[in-house]
């Protein structure tokens, strides 16, 4: 069993259901079946990709992100999904590091095209063209004749490497954690189970696809249970996402905590017909569930996960109790364990590191044996998350290991971003903290010394910053201090820093 197979496998049962939902427009599973079987018969013909090679897949929401993933998997080949809020710098080095030749993407990106044929000279642009033509619909109907879902998976099997997730890491570099087929199949079937999904499901996918809970339980869920993807086009205003789920009919949304933050806040045009909401990508604190729920009377779980995982590791259950601030218990076929330093398993209510096991834990990070080793142990992957289980089992995360923020779900690094401001000139010691914030959970803020006798300037720090990072990795705000406070040892004390009052 591969991705491919099994969404074969839900295209020869539903043919001419509708798979997915864009704006006005209905694709049919045969559709994107048929648009699957094209891109991956031009990836070969036209780009000579072939089984192993990395395809980098940088797209915005939209259908071409879905039938190009599965295009490229039917290759045999390994999908890279590229976070497209990045910049060409950030981009290059997941090019570089990965190995890609060939970089599926769209005019809607094209600003940055030219930087990075300029920086790769043999990289490969495979510009995706606009499905809703009538001369690519033609060359689609030509595929279909010729494929069928039984004929159209190449023998993709489950130990081969089917997606590299690049994630931040603490040195500043992202690693690409490396998914195999089955580890995705494990993650989808347990997921299924513990949200109780069903073929009439649909969800309404309104986060990134690049992102690896999106990419598991927005897409790869629905479409390999037989069910439905609402895809949102845009999140703003909220009432607009709402109508959206009202007219799908939508059943199921995946989202994360500042979101349901902002329904709690809208008004609310007529009774939704989500039957459960899912909570992930970052802590969802206990006033949010509380109000959601008592406005809409709507299941909201929330759970955690990693993409080192697949990424769903934990989930409140849809039925039983669910405990207001826990991450829930382990989903089926994962196991969890609170574990000190040495690997000795704790008891209920000792804090420790949460560690899992399980199918859907990856088969370690690309290229980077060193790295991988520090996150494995055993057969157990440190998710440097620091939390405990109480005597019901129901685990909670009290506090990070790593040194890590989330802004909007999204992880980041604060030593990537020191990395980039020491290379402005004049800047002699950097140090940055989170700052906790009601809409995107928590904002970078940059602690800087300058050398003796250079007079820095924020605007100046942030356009250098923001030509070079995300814009969601720029600092909010910058700090000017004489010194830094360090320790005996002259480690910088963040905690210190957190204190401060800006």
């Amino acid at each position: 069993m591969s991705l491919v197979s099994a969404f074969a496998s839900s295209v020869r049962k539903h043919p001419d259901k509708v798979a997915l939902f864009w704006g006005d427009r209905e694709y049919s599973y045969t559709e994107l079946w048929s648009q699957s079987i094209f891109v991956s018969e031009q990836l070969k013909q036209r780009f000579g990709v072939q089984a192993g090679d990395r395809v980098g897949l940088w797209l915005k929401n939209c259908p071409e992100f879905v039938t190009s993933f599965f295009g490229i998997v039917r290759t045999g080949a390994v999908v890279v999904p590229i976070n497209n809020f990045l910049k060409p710098d950030e981009i290059n080095y997941i090019l570089g590091d990965a190995g890609i030749d060939v970089l599926v993407t769209d005019a809607e990106l094209s600003a940055h095209h030219h930087a990075l044929e300029s920086a790769r000279p043999h990289l490969k642009l495979f510009k995706i063209e606009t499905f809703a033509e009538e001369g690519v619909k033609r060359r689609y109907a030509e595929e279909e004749e010729r494929q069928t879902p039984e004929t159209g998976d190449r023998g993709a099997v489950a130990s081969e490497l089917a997606v590299l997730i690049y994630t931040s890491g603490t040195t500043g570099r992202p690693k690409g954690a490396m998914l195999l087929h089955r580890n995705l199949l494990h993650n989808v079937e347990s997921c299924r189970i513990v949200l109780q999904t069903v073929e009439g499901d649909r969800f309404a996918v309104l986060l990134p696809l690049f992102h690896s809970y999106m990419l598991t339980v927005g897409m790869l869920l629905p479409l390999l249970v037989g069910g439905s993807i609402v895809l949102v086009k845009s999140l703003h205003p909220v009432r607009n996402v709402l109508q959206e789920i009202i007219l799908r009919k939508a059943t199921a949304l995946p989202a994360i905590p500042q979101f349901y933050r902002s329904m709690v806040n809208a008004p609310m045009p007529e009774p939704l017909p989500l039957r459960l909401c899912i909570s992930g990508a970052a802590p969802l604190p206990v006033k949010i569930l509380e109000e959601f729920e008592a406005k809409f009377h709507i299941p909201l779980i929330e759970g955690y996960g990693l993409s080192e995982a697949s990424p769903v590791v934990t989930k409140n259950p849809l039925d039983g109790r669910r405990k207001a601030g826990s991450i829930g218990l382990p989903i089926p076929n994962v196991e969890v364990s609170i574990q000190d330093d040495t690997g000795r398993e704790l008891g209920a209510n000792e804090a420790g590191e949460v560690c899992v096991r399980g199918g859907n834990v990856m088969a370690g990070y690309w290229k980077n044996p060193e790295e991988t080793a520090k996150v494995m142990r055993h057969d157990w992957l440190l998710t440097g998350d620091i939390g405990c289980r109480d005597e019901d089992g129901y685990y909670y995360i009290t506090d990070r290991k790593k040194d890590m923020l989330l802004v909007n779900g999204i992880n980041v690094y604060p030593r990537e971003i020191e990395e980039i401001l020491y290379q402005y000139p004049g800047v002699k010691e950097v140090a940055v903290v989170g700052k906790p914030d009601s809409r995107k959970g928590e904002l970078p803020i940059a602690f800087i010394a300058a050398n003796e006798g250079e007079v820095l300037g924020e605007a100046a720090l942030l356009n250098f910053v923001r030509k070079r990072l995300a814009d969601y990795k720029v600092p909010r705000k910058v700090v000017f201090l004489p010194c830094l406070p360090r320790n005996a040892t002259g480690k910088i004390l963040k905690t210190e820093l957190r204190t401060i009052k800006l």
